[in-house]
């Protein structure tokens, strides 16, 4: 039989998971909070700290308690940690989508994300300006959508670039509304300036959305 870790020394990762609850529910938390509700040692509860503050998942700042008294550090989550707590966007995106179809007709939809597409790009072609050639702004654009969660890669095969997305964070609205993926594509028509076609994608069951460019 194997040994059980002894009371008090909880294995690392579910400590880690128990502090970012804690900081969620209770924070902001200072170590030696943490390290008392953990059952802990400080140093031990420093470590984790320290851990989850390279993986960006929680942040330190310095505050005076009752906004007076001598400063301490205290610990909350950062945006990514916050992330990684159960949300219900997408639920409501459908609800909004759903009902701007059901007052305004089918076309509605597609209505709103075209004006948002003229939002977004405005503020890529900020950054693509500044690229040369088709390949650079294509890189450009792939850093941009990895910064909200795409997961993208780039592949060049003679004048064509591949632009494929491994993950898709609007999966559920994408699936309920094709029109997300339309209005996807038109985005990169716009800013790329070239013919773009997309030969894959997630909401139909494909392992990846992939767009050929060029």
């Amino acid at each position: 039989m194997s040994a059980l870790p002894a009371l008090g020394t909880p294995m690392p990762e579910r400590t880690k998971s128990r502090l970012l609850e804690l900081v969620k529910r209770h924070g902001p938390l200072t170590a030696q909070d943490l390290a008392q509700r953990l059952e802990v040692s400080v140093p031990a509860a420093r470590r984790h700290l320290g851990d989850l503050q390279e993986q960006e998942l929680i942040v330190c700042r310095t505050e005076r308690p009752g906004g007076r008294g001598r400063p301490q550090h205290v610990f909350t989550l950062s945006e990514r940690g916050e992330a990684a707590f159960p949300k219900t966007y997408s639920t409501l995106c459908v609800d909004v989508l759903r009902h701007i179809e059901s007052l305004f007709g089918e076309g509605a939809v597609l209505r709103v994300l075209d004006a948002r597409n003229v939002e977004l790009a405005g503020r890529l072609r900020d950054d693509l300006a500044a690229a040369g050639s088709l390949g650079e702004r294509v890189q450009t654009l792939a850093a941009r959508l990895d910064e909200q969660g795409f997961d993208t890669t780039v592949e060049q095969d003679g004048d064509v670039w591949y632009l494929t997305e491994r993950n898709c964070p609007n999966l559920t609205v994408a699936r309920q509304y094709p029109q997300l993926c339309e209005s996807e594509l038109g985005l990169y028509l716009q800013v790329l300036d070239v013919p773009v076609q997309r030969d894959r994608r997630i909401a139909c069951g494909q392992a990846a959305c992939r767009y050929r460019i060029g």
